[in-house]
């Protein structure tokens, strides 16, 4: 008797000894630490730490991940550093282009909201149009695509109030417009260039005189997207033009998304160094 419950006792230890060994070997086998950006990593092979001077902490020390140590993604940041004006790359090209700056057009006037009347025809003179190849549209169009915009925020807001030293410098709108997207996606098809992603449009009201370049970078799942500006199928100005804007100046253009972009579903926009939550199709 005395023998067998000793015996019972060492099959115990064993069993317990095993899955101690198989733990410590597991862990063992995992690799984690800290990058001095913040960014946190867990691999299994030392060679495949992704930084210099990194911090190994083990997987139950590790700190806890904060907003601001997520990933952005890769057009986010790079289109970010290339608008940087502390990068010196940036400033000698503003030293060579400052002398032939041409003002932007005369501002658009487009204080509308739902209860007022429709915004009226642009009057003076001709709009600057969208590239070969983009979507050509009437002053009145213009000012009923701004409307559109504006009034979308009221079901699905996807709007970025920026200001300056306490003042409001910029507002940046996006909206999804069903007649608009059907218009430009046949615009491109009779030219023999369909499109079938979602097209949002976008406006920018300059409050105070302020630079603006709509290097958006969109992201849903796993799909980032940044706009490249010389295909008018997914990206163009409609009226105005980026870069440096008189304060009451409206900038309008559009942005052709991919077509694995879901507008019913949230999706992530980045502007500079701020980014919107939205879901754009409620």
């Amino acid at each position: 008797m005395k023998s067998s419950s000793l015996r019972g006792r060492s099959i115990a230890l064993v069993a317990f000894a095993t899955f101690l060994f198989g733990w410590g070997a597991a862990r063992a086998s995992v690799i984690s630490g800290v990058c001095p950006d913040g960014s946190m990593f867990i691999i299994k092979n030392r060679a495949d730490i992704p930084c210099a001077a990194a911090k190994l902490v083990a997987p139950d020390d590790m700190p806890p991940i904060k907003p601001e140590y997520l990933p952005r993604p890769y057009g986010w940041q790079r289109f970010h550093r290339e608008q940087d004006p502390n990068n010196p790359y940036n400033l000698l090209e503003g030293i060579e282009t400052q002398n032939a700056y041409q003002p932007p057009p005369a501002p658009i006037s487009q204080q509308a909201t739902h209860s007022e009347q429709p915004v009226p025809s642009v009057s003076g003179p001709p709009q600057p149009r969208a590239r070969d190849g983009s979507i050509q549209v009437s002053d009145q169009q213009i000012a009923d695509l701004i409307q559109i915009v504006q009034l979308t925020q009221q079901r699905a807001p996807a709007k970025l109030e920026i200001e300056n030293n306490g003042s409001p410098s910029l507002r940046l709108q996006l909206a999804h417009s069903r007649g608009f997207e059907t218009q430009a996606k046949r615009s491109w098809a009779s030219r023999g260039m369909p499109a079938t992603g979602p097209v949002l449009l976008f406006t920018a009201e300059a409050m105070a005189p302020v630079v603006f370049h709509p290097n958006f970078t969109f992201a849903q799942g796993h799909t980032a997207f940044h706009a490249d500006s010389e295909d008018p199928k997914q990206f163009g100005m409609l009226v105005g033009r980026p870069g440096a804007l008189e304060a009451g100046t409206t900038v309008l253009g559009y942005v052709v998304l991919p077509p694995s972009v879901d507008l019913a579903q949230p999706v992530d926009i980045y502007w500079n160094d701020h980014r919107l939550a939205v879901t754009l199709r409620p």
